[in-house]
């Protein structure tokens, strides 16, 4: 690492805060966590925010970008359009080694598109899945796919477990991840007819431990370490989950002031109240992986501030220090291997 210092490049321009609480977030993350920053986007609007701050030990450069794929517009039009949008110049410099990681907070289909496009897939991959991480009392539980594939077949969800255990037992040190079937309920044969093929599947592998079917409420007890599903299936249990926690915390902030009592009562429990909002902050989590890609690839929340982005960061140097890449691809190429020996002999 000493001689190749982490570099990741950051896309300036996305976000509802950019660029001023992208670049600012950038400066904090490259000095917190020890690495360069590629400030990618319209060198200007960049070089504006970089007046307002204090630069000094930081290490980065601006990559000029003249274009940039708004939150509101089409990803597929963006990306065909816009051949210098910020995102894809993002994207190739990692694709050309200019940078290890990237770290999007705009669009996430523009962000998965030219991840996807401009850095590829790791061989044997079928397609890229967006994993993310929710709260639990202990470990926190990795959700894969969580977006990126509304139609999954079976296969793709062994990737997808292969790929969120090597990432919970390199990064987050798990030693053996319960792997888990996002399923409507823990015994053997439940589900359609999909989630018989899975199960059957992800039973059968043997690069990681299978645990069975896990419900939607083992995401946040502890059940599972990694719980697979369809895209489909996985966005609307986040989505599910997120509006669940803002409507405790809107219940939970009007209830305090309902009496002088609940007020002091609220003042005294107001630290662990903290404690426990940075476990489902965002701004704390700092961003979701695209699990599949050449390259590390952190998608932030579009409403993103410079905490976010300094975590965003973090979580891109995580991966890239674990090299789970590396394993990634080593562990897909295995399974194609076996595929293959298996296809012969029958």
């Amino acid at each position: 690492m000493a001689n190749h210092p982490i570099r990741i490049a950051v896309d300036a321009m996305g976000g509802d805060y950019a660029p001023q609480d992208i670049v600012e977030g950038a400066l904090q993350g490259a000095r917190v966590h020890g690495v360069e920053v590629l400030l990618v986007g319209q060198p200007d609007r960049i070089e504006v925010e970089l007046k307002k701050h204090d630069t000094q030990g930081v290490t980065y450069r601006v990559v000029p970008a003249s274009e940039v794929i708004e939150m509101g517009e089409s990803p597929a039009t963006g990306l065909r359009k816009k051949k210098d949008a910020s995102i894809i110049v993002t994207a190739k410099c990692v694709k050309d080694g200019e940078a290890q990681g990237m770290v999007a907070a705009g669009s996430t289909g523009a962000a998965m598109g030219a991840a996807t496009l401009y850095v590829g897939r790791i061989p044997g991959v079928e397609r890229p899945a967006i994993g993310v991480l929710l709260p639990s009392p202990s470990t926190p539980c990795l959700l894969i796919d969580a977006g990126a594939n509304a139609d999954c077949t079976p296969e793709m969800l062994v990737q997808f477990a292969v790929m969120g255990n090597i990432y919970m037992a390199n990064v987050h040190q798990v030693a053996k991840p319960r792997v888990g079937l996002l399923n409507i309920g823990e015994e053997d044969g439940k589900g359609n007819v999909f989630a018989h093929q899975a199960f059957e599947a992800l039973e059968k592998d043997g690069r990681f431990a299978f645990a069975g079917n896990v419900e939607g409420r083992d995401l946040f007890n502890g059940g599972a370490d990694v719980a697979v599903t369809d895209g489909f299936t996985g966005n609307v249990a986040l989505k599910s989950a997120e509006g669940v926690m803002k409507m405790f915390s809107t219940v939970l902030k009007r209830e305090m002031k309902r009496s002088l009592l609940t007020l002091a009562g609220g003042a005294l429990l107001k630290p662990a109240f903290d404690s426990a909002k940075k476990l489902v902050d965002p701004e704390e989590v700092g961003g979701s992986l695209l699990f599949g890609i050449k390259g590390v690839c952190v998608i932030s929340h579009g409403g993103s501030h410079a905490l976010g982005v300094q975590n965003a960061i973090r979580v891109a140097k995580e991966a890239i220090v674990a090299d789970v890449l590396g394993k990634i691809s080593d562990q897909i190429r295995e399974g194609i291997e076996i595929h293959e020996h298996v296809s012969e002999t029958i």
